[in-house]
């Protein structure tokens, strides 16, 4: 157990200087272009690389060598196999499908708040660049909020919040855009920061109570997949939908607005669901079978 939790603290601590390291490469950015000039920019990003390269080479100083003698009991699952456990448990297919949703609504404004920015309300780049640290500060602040609250708060409410406020946040930022209202546009991304954070508190903690303990790994295998269904899903829905809306209506905002409202409604969606996710029927379902 105390192995357990000291790894959990390690991982903790990985994810908050991940998102530090977004915060102050936005801000880094930020001065860096402005003024803005393609040279500039080119620069810019081939130093944020080479900064991050060097980082990554002092990080193995003192790693560990690899012990060949070590017996390897890793046991790896196909998508077929993740699948197949998603289909016996219908709690869990249903936290499935709820975690894909959220996922999606949440990765998939990640490419766009820029761009959609500067189209709408004509930021530079120096400024445009400094919203992921506006987002990441609030993110950051909420996580340790939603951690301090886990043992007070229902992890289901918790989650209800969460969805909620990332639900008033993409209203915002539909709405800011019809109206060109700038401190309206900021608002949401506050809003943004913070049911991200409490969406991850408390659905990391889900996945821990919808994980049956005779099979740790291929349920880890499914949260994981879920997450990279949703990086795929949400990817593609900020990319070729965007431009394909703006193409055939021959505007820009019209496509960038229209991923938004998809993005809401994927957001409603996750919280209908969650409301038929039940822990204690998981388990129950786990247990007769």
């Amino acid at each position: 157990i105390s192995g357990e939790k000291e790894r959990s603290r390690t991982i903790a601590v990985m994810f908050i200087m991940m998102v530090l390291s977004i915060i102050l490469t936005s801000e880094a950015l930020s001065a860096m272009l402005d003024p803005f000039t393609p040279e500039i920019l080119i620069t810019s990003f081939a130093t944020v690389g080479l900064v991050a390269l060097g980082l990554g080479l002092l990080g193995l100083l003192g790693l560990e060598t690899r012990h060949e003698e070590i017996e390897h009991t890793e046991v790896h699952y196909s998508w077929n196999e993740m699948y197949a456990a998603l289909r016996e448990n219908r709690q869990v297919l249903l936290f499935f499908r709820y975690l894909v949703l959220m996922l999606v609504a949440i990765l998939g404004q990640d490419v766009l708040l820029e761009p959609y920015s500067a189209e709408v309300f004509n930021f530079p780049v120096s400024i445009s660049t400094r919203l992921n640290s506006l987002t990441g500060s609030f993110f950051l602040v909420s996580l340790t909020a939603g951690g301090l609250l886990e043992r007070r708060v229902n992890k289901h409410t918790q989650a209800r919040i969460g969805g909620w406020t990332g639900v008033a946040a993409f209203v915002l930022i539909l709405l800011s855009g019809l109206i060109v209202n700038v401190p309206l546009f900021y608002l949401s991304l506050v809003l943004l920061g913070l049911a991200t954070g409490l969406a991850t508190v408390s659905n990391l903690s889900l996945m821990l109570d919808m994980t049956a303990a005779n099979r740790v790994g291929i349920f880890m295998g499914v949260w994981g997949m879920a997450n990279a269904a949703s990086r795929l899903t949400g990817n593609l829905l900020g990319g070729v939908l965007r431009d394909s809306v703006s193409r055939i209506t021959s505007s820009q905002v019209a496509g960038y607005q229209t991923v938004f409202f998809i993005e809401l409604l994927m957001m409603l969606a996750s919280l209908w669901l969650l409301r038929s996710i039940n822990v204690g029927r998981f388990r129950q379902e786990v247990e007769s079978k």
